[in-house]
Formats: C-alpha cells, sequence, structure tokens
C-alpha cells in the first residue's frame, strides 16, 4: 500500500527535478556538448526563454535491486509578445511543444519501466514518464502562474545514437493559431553518475545489494530480501512528493548525515561528487564555479544539508544573501520563494534571464550557452534589451521586480 500510494504521489505533485544518481564514476569528462550555434538576435513575434528548474536531475540506471530516482525532468518556460514595444508575457492562446530531438526514446536505455510494478505497484507506457508525459508533447500552464510546464519528463543521458550526454537539448516551441511564433533550445540535463562504489564494493556482490546488506545491518532492516526497494518508502523526500514514514529521517537528512564523517575514504576534491554528479558530470558548471567556487561557499558542509531541523529543498542558499551587500538597492529572491520561483524584471522568471541552479549562465558547458548566444548573440544573462523589447527602452534597467 504504501508503494501504491508513493505512486499517487508521484502522479499528482510536480517534482523538483533532483540531485542523485548511480553509475560507475569514472576520469574521463562525459562527451562534449554540441557546438554553440551561430549567433543571433531575436526576429521572431515571440521570445521564447525556458530552463530546467535545478540545473541537474538525476536518476537509477538499473532499478533492479533500488530506486533512489526515477527518470524525472522538469522544464519551464515563458513567452514574451514583443510585438507592442513594451514586452507582455504570453499566458493564452498559444500552444507551447517540446520535443527532445536526440532523445526520442529511453526504455532501451534503462530497465526503469521493467521494475516499476515491484517499486510502485503500477505498470505505465515505455518512454512515458510518471506523470504522463513523454518525450515529447504540450507544455500546460502553470496553475495562476505566467509560465508553462512539463514536468517526469523521462529523458536518460544517453542519446539515441549510444552517445553519453548529460546535457541533451529539448526544442521549444510556440505556436498561435498553428504558426510558428518563437521557439527556443534549453538544456534538459540528466545523469545517472554516482560513485557508491568508491566506498561499496564489496567483492562478489552489487553495489546495491552492498548498500541494501549495510542498511540491515546498521537498522535491523530486511531490505535485501525486499528487492527492489524504494530508498523513499521510508524516507521522505520532497524532491519526489514521498511523505515518508513516520519516526523516519527524511532521505536528505540520512544520506548527508551518515556520509559526512565518512567522505575522506572517498578521495574526491569535492566530496559532492562522491553521490551527486560527479567527477564526469560537473553538474556544478556555472559562473560561479569558473570563478572558483565551490558547493560548501553556499552549501555549508554536508552535515549542514543533513541537519534534521532543514526542509530538504525548501531551506535553499539564497542569490541575496551574497549579492545584497555588493548591491543594496536590488532586490533578489522574492520573500519566501526560491531562486527558480522568483520573478524579477516585468515579471520574467529569474531563471529565464539567469539560467538554472547550479547553471547560472555563463557556464562551462556548451550546451547550456546555446539559449543566451541564439537570443542575444553572446553567452551568459540575458541583457540585450531587444531580445524582449521591440525597442530599446529609455529608462534605465531596475534589477528589481515591476508590475506594469
Amino acid at each position: 500500500m504504501i508503494l501504491k500510494k508513493l505512486c499517487v504521489l508521484f502522479l499528482t505533485f510536480a517534482a523538483l527535478a533532483t540531485l542523485a544518481a548511480r553509475a560507475p564514476a569514472g576520469d574521463q569528462p562525459a562527451s562534449p556538448a554540441p557546438a554553440s550555434p551561430p549567433a543571433r538576435v531575436v526576429n521572431t513575434p515571440f521570445t521564447v526563454l525556458g530552463f530546467n528548474n535545478l540545473g541537474m536531475h538525476c536518476m537509477n540506471q538499473d532499478c533492479s535491486e533500488l530506486l533512489i530516482l526515477p527518470p524525472y525532468n522538469t522544464v519551464r518556460a515563458q513567452v514574451i509578445d514583443r510585438t507592442h514595444g513594451s514586452p507582455e508575457i504570453v499566458t493564452s492562446g498559444i500552444t507551447l511543444e517540446y520535443a527532445m530531438p536526440t532523445n526520442t526514446r529511453s526504455s532501451d536505455k534503462t530497465n526503469f519501466w521493467k521494475y516499476l510494478p515491484g517499486l510502485l505497484g503500477v505498470t505505465i507506457p515505455p518512454d512515458v514518464g510518471l506523470t504522463g508525459n513523454g518525450l515529447s508533447g504540450t507544455m500546460t500552464r502553470a496553475t495562476g502562474l505566467n509560465y508553462y510546464t512539463v514536468t517526469g519528463i523521462p529523458v536518460t543521458p544517453i542519446e539515441d545514437n549510444g552517445r553519453e550526454n548529460p546535457y541533451p537539448l529539448a526544442t521549444i516551441t510556440a505556436k498561435q493559431n498553428g504558426v510558428v511564433m518563437g521557439t527556443t533550445q534549453v538544456v534538459v540535463p540528466v545523469s545517472w553518475e554516482i560513485s557508491c562504489n568508491i566506498c561499496h564494493n564489496e567483492q562478489g556482490i552489487s553495489t546495491a545489494t552492498d548498500i541494501l546488506r549495510d542498511h540491515d545491518r546498521m537498522h535491523a532492516t530486511n531490505l535485501e530480501n525486499s528487492k527492489p526497494v524504494l530508498c523513499a518508502g521510508c524516507h521522505a523526500d520532497v524532491a519526489l512528493g514521498a511523505p515518508g514514514m513516520p519516526g523516519i529521517s527524511t532521505f536528505s537528512s540520512a544520506m548527508h548525515t551518515a556520509h559526512a564523517p565518512r567522505m575522506k575514504q572517498a578521495g574526491l576534491t569535492n566530496e559532492c561528487y562522491a553521490c551527486h554528479p560527479g567527477v564526469r558530470t560537473l553538474c556544478q558548471r556555472d559562473v560561479h564555479m569558473s570563478r572558483g567556487m565551490s558547493c560548501n561557499d553556499c552549501h555549508i558542509s554536508m552535515a549542514a544539508v543533513g541537519d534534521p531541523a532543514r526542509r530538504p529543498w525548501i531551506d535553499e542558499p539564497s542569490c541575496g544573501s551574497c549579492h545584497q551587500a555588493q548591491h543594496p538597492t536590488w532586490e533578489f529572491e522574492e520573500p519566501g520563494k526560491l531562486y527558480q520561483d522568483s520573478r524579477g524584471h516585468r515579471n520574467v522568471l529569474c531563471a529565464s534571464c539567469h539560467g538554472s541552479p547550479h547553471a547560472i549562465t555563463p557556464t562551462i558547458t556548451a550546451a547550456d550557452n546555446v539559449q543566451a548566444i541564439t537570443a542575444q548573440g553572446h553567452p551568459g544573462r540575458i541583457d540585450t534589451c531587444i531580445v524582449c523589447h521591440s525597442e530599446v527602452p529609455s529608462d534605465p534597467f531596475p534589477h528589481r521586480r515591476i508590475v506594469d
């Protein structure tokens, strides 16, 4: 019953694309992203700006023994009508279509669909995600908000030609009465690189069995004989909309608290990459990283992330905590909202111009810079006025929310 209830939660709650995955680590980088597109400036009636809501989603490649995270990616997009001089955010009268040109199928790249009945007690068609969306389709307007979204895209980091690419591009097309009014390309990041095998490497058994066996030994459970196991069946996970079981720590707290004192044996410069992807994927790839910052500059430490009093995926670092001192007159996140949900100039989402968390542009990966280069001719935040304005406004740009 627990698993069936969890499935309902998967199907009814829009998940936060999350960070965790499974795959052997290596010392070679994943295949490079495609070359940047030719530079141009938006000249279509509509400007389309999209982003992944977390900057990286992770998943299990092998789901036969345990499932941390399923294939599940969330993409958002805003459409701006630039034909009236002053830009207007479009929320009706259009169709927003998405497609993954290099990833048209997933069911032959992971065994997720095979083991789904044992994990969640349901069966869904191959290449369809947990919210009923596939690798192409139509985005829907987020209820009461000024953007469109698609949740649960079941994409994997393996393209149809067999090439590994954690940063595949989706094409998003805005149509009005069947006529294309604007388009963009957005990274839909996904990785199954997690290095559990650094420590969980008992000879003669799989990494997953080693994990379950250790859990049974330390917590008097019987998980090894209960495969396949859904971690969120017991440990609450906001990323999955899973409530967990009373009296049991959240998945985030359990993982970070248990592993924080053990990370020295992993031998990694960045201890976060022992679980989060990773030394090959480099999910932290944004402008902060290129300026020498690391995960702990924002997240403090693994132990701090595992604090039982912390609300996972809710209590997060804010842009304003660092940048407000530098720019005291600017506005950053809206009160009570995360960066990914906050609006700025003329109610455009912060991430529409600056990029996804962990992928604030310009990034070190070419694919993340495609949207900005295509829209304005150079990478980085969207800072060219005529991307959204048909005429350059006379007033100076204010870094704050303006409603007009």
